[in-house]
């Protein structure tokens, strides 16, 4: 229990909140005027009520702690995978529905598989709206593929079909016909083949002969009896969002990438996930009580229609939901989300991306919305409460700085004068002296501070900082700490002196925000989706690191806890699972499309967007060769079981064999396999290395010898090969896993587990489904899982079948799940 308690004693000084409230400064002897020394004392309460709120996180962290560790205990007390038992439920900081979860209303959005539903958030029909101007064009930025080539460039050529195994009379009886939207299933029993119609194009997929007699297509097959937990989320999303990094009294650091909340103890190495969101997550607020935490998220599409932009607020101890807000009411996006702090934390502001920014401030517990004016029709980068004013809004962005007072319902508007200060194209941040003063930092590097109750500059720090200032942290003892994009973090006394400068290592990037550590220690995030930890010093520390652009490649080792991951970034990165750590990242000329290990762990072939392919050391990361086939993007790199061969599948329809020795150092090309009309997608290898089934873009299934380039055509020959992966879309083995309504490249990933239990797929729609394997009944069940905010590029089990791994495209992040 000390523990937990340790925890929040060393992130808060209680002995320095106890002196000031006995500080008698503010006595009515003091010379302040009285809206001043009500001001301060309702801070005082504030302070003492903050105080008992992290008494209570405290011990309700502390049950949460216990409830864990006696689930682990009984977890490691059975035998076989099992379901976990469920946690005692914690004590509950405020009142919520059915224990925290948000009961349903008509006419709400789909409950999420995450923590708790979404509650009805419409507007009374009497209450005033912003008229928004049209919006329209929002649809292209918020679907998960800008345009029909950017999976990966994955359009279709203009091929004619063909089945894969040689052409058959139809003529013979077939059984039973089943029809679902655009795809049409058949089986005939006769020749032992099931053909599935996609968008129109017959792919028949022939069954092993032991099956011929037993199989029927009307069985049904069962739900895999293992789930998924989410263990781990690599990535933090710094490149295009602000304020959204703090530290929780728990010790836990808080942030967000895809569709997840991490927080994340960086002492103890442990992660946990608010997983309630559906799809981008852009901004995050955390409540003065330190517990409550409001996120925002973006608009975007799932498979059954259009997902609205809402804010969700939450518990971070229980993890549950207590309201939705906005469905219905928000354009496109949140931008920007604050919590009052002179009122207990009673309202919220928000701004949307519309394109009149509409600025709203809520009551969060009632779900009601107080007011809402159109902000403006620029960008909006941040907006906030002035800390003893809880109607005072301020607003900040392109060419604009405001100053809001909510009077009667309505926000009216302040603009700032610059005067005689040079207006910047961009006011990028805001923060609140001790005093009041509003301190805003822009893209000239000037750091502008306006005075309480104004809206006049009252001093400038000219210069402050090389380019842009992205953001502002004001510490608990006064220090005003800046960074920008010249990597620069600048700590500034109250009279707004220079105390020391320090600067972040390239390779970080850029400081997109800066919040309080835990003593003397800061949190950073920056551009290049690095979270680190250190000092005004200049001590700095990787605890979180990510891809910063489209992530496609994805390969695990053969033999340890793994797995490699490369991207549009020209990043490859080596991954520990088991300690959840970066081994090493490497630089490349290319966009990485793909990769994959030697069977002995020694090497990994990297394949990019330009045709060329190189070879690296697993240990070392030097480089052992580089080779180049085509001009095309590289979609698979697959070496066989016995190690002896490299099968290269391209965009330019071919498959490029090569000769592998000296244990994956030596390359010698033996041919390529030609007879695809489209782009080749996945490629699985035989179990004695002597056969290859590939997959293309006009979804056809070809057959290879590939020591010989030549295709096998013969049914008999190929319907009774055991497969050593099960990586291709298509198959009789996995045609369950295809949807109704599937158009063919719904599914970009599929995976079988090494005991050939289970089968996990990745699709447009950001979702991890777990089947059973084989997958061979139309409509097969699965479980399924959300996280990823954009379409999820690969999916591959560990080589021990306890976890599995899947990358996100746009959304760039890396996600553990643990098999349970």
């Amino acid at each position: 229990m000390e523990d937990g308690f340790s925890s929040y004693s060393s992130l808060y000084d209680t002995s320095s909140l106890l002196q000031f409230c006995n500080d008698d400064s503010a006595s009515a002897a003091s010379s302040m005027e009285v809206t001043d020394r009500i001001a301060s004392l309702e801070q005082r309460v504030q302070m003492q009520e903050d105080e008992i709120q992290l008494l209570k996180s405290a011990l309700a962290d502390v049950v949460r702690r216990l409830n864990l560790s006696e689930e682990q205990q009984a977890l490691s007390s059975r035998r076989g995978p099992t379901k976990a038992r469920p946690m005692i439920a914690t004590l509950p900081l405020r009142p919520t529905v059915n224990n925290g979860t948000v009961l349903p209303k008509k006419g709400t959005l789909p409950s999420p598989s995450g923590s708790g539903s979404r509650k009805d958030t419409s507007t009374p029909a009497n209450k005033s709206t912003v008229r928004r101007a049209n919006s329209n064009e929002h649809v292209g930025t918020l679907t998960r593929k800008d345009s029909g080539d950017s999976k990966g460039n994955r359009t279709r050529a203009g091929s004619t079909g063909s089945n894969s195994s040689g052409k058959r009379s139809d003529s013979k009886q077939r059984d039973p016909v089943f029809n679902a939207g655009m795809r049409r299933v058949t089986h005939c029993k006769d020749e032992g083949y099931v053909k599935m119609y996609l968008k129109g194009r017959p792919i028949t997929m022939y069954m092993p002969k032991d099956q011929v007699d037993s199989y029927c297509l009307e069985a049904r097959s069962d739900l895999p009896a293992n789930k998924l937990k989410l263990d781990w989320v690599y990535g933090y999303r710094g490149r295009d969002c602000r304020s959204n990094l703090y530290l929780l009294p728990t010790g836990e650091t808080v942030y967000f990438i895809a569709s997840v909340v991490v927080l994340f103890n960086v002492d103890e190495q442990l992660q946990r996930h608010y997983t309630g969101h559906t799809d981008d997550i852009k901004c995050l607020a955390v409540h003065p009580d330190k517990i409550t935490i409001a996120t925002g998220q973006v608009a975007g599409t799932s498979s059954d229609g259009k997902l609205a932009p809402h804010v969700r607020v939450w518990d971070s101890v229980s993890l549950n939901t207590l309201h939705v807000l906005g469905a219905g009411f928000f354009d496109r996006a949140l931008v920007c989300l604050a919590f009052s702090k002179s009122n207990g934390g009673n309202t919220l502001c928000v701004v949307d991306d519309s394109n009149d920014h509409v600025l709203s401030v809520w009551d969060w517990q009632r779900e009601d919305r107080l007011a809402e004016v159109k902000c403006s029709n620029e960008s909006v980068f941040a907006a906030d409460f002035h800390p003893t004013d809880s109607n005072v809004v301020v607003t900040c962005g392109k060419s604009h700085l405001y100053f809001w007072n909510l009077e009667k319902g309505m926000l009216v508007k302040k603009q700032g004068l610059f005067e005689k200060q040079e207006k910047p194209k961009f006011v990028l941040c805001v923060t609140f002296a001790e005093n009041g003063d509003a301190i805003t930092g822009d893209s000239s590097g000037n750091i502008l501070v306006w005075g309480k109750g104004t809206n006049r500059i009252s001093h400038v720090i000219q210069g402050a900082h090389e380019g842009s200032i992205f953001t502002l942290c004001m510490l608990r003892n006064g220090t005003l700490v800046s960074g920008g994009k010249d990597r620069r973090l600048i700590s500034w006394d109250s009279s707004y002196q220079q105390i020391q400068t320090v600067e972040v290592p390239e390779l970080f990037g850029p400081i997109r925000t800066v919040a309080e550590g835990r003593g003397e220690t800061v949190l950073i995030g920056t551009t290049k989706n690095f979270v680190l930890q250190g000092s005004l010093d200049g001590e700095f520390m990787s605890i979180t690191q990510g891809h910063t652009d489209e992530l496609w490649g994805l390969a695990v080792h053969p033999s340890k806890p793994q797995f490699l991951t490369c991207g549009y970034d020209r990043q490859v990165c080596l991954w520990d699972s088991s300690s959840h750590q970066l081994i090493w990242s490497k630089n490349m000329e290319d966009a990485a499309q793909s990769a994959g290990f030697h069977p002995s762990g020694a090497v990994v072939a990297i394949g990019t967007q330009t045709g060329r392919w190189l070879v690296l050391d697993t240990d070392s990361k030097d480089l052992v060769t580089v080779h180049t086939d085509g001009n095309e993007q590289l979609s698979v790199m697959s070496f066989g079981p016995d190690g002896n061969f490299l099968a290269i599948g391209s965009h330019d329809n071919y498959i490029y064999i090569y000769a592998v020795a000296e244990n994956g150092r030596k390359y010698s090309r033996v041919g390529k396999c030609s007879g695809h009309s489209s782009f080749i997608t996945h490629l699985d290898w035989s179990v004695d290395s002597q056969y290859l089934v590939s997959n293309s873009g006009d979804y056809e299934i070809l057959y290879w010898i590939p020591s010989v380039c030549k295709q096998v055509v013969s049914v008999e020959t190929t319907r009774d090969i055991e497969w050593a992966t099960h990586t291709c879309t298509l198959g009789f083995q996995v045609f369950g896993m295809w949807s109704d309504g599937s158009d063919g490249t719904d599914i970009n990933a599929v995976c079988r587990s090494g005991d050939k239990s289970l089968l996990v797929t990745g699709d447009d729609f950001g979702k991890v489904h777990l089947f059973s394997y084989p997958c061979s009944q139309f409509r097969a069940p699965s479980h399924v899982y959300g996280g990823h905010s954009s379409h999820v590029t690969n999916v591959t089990f560990l080589h021990y079948d306890s976890y599995l791994v899947s990358t996100g495209g746009k959304d760039m992040s890396v996600m553990q799940w643990r098999i349970v």
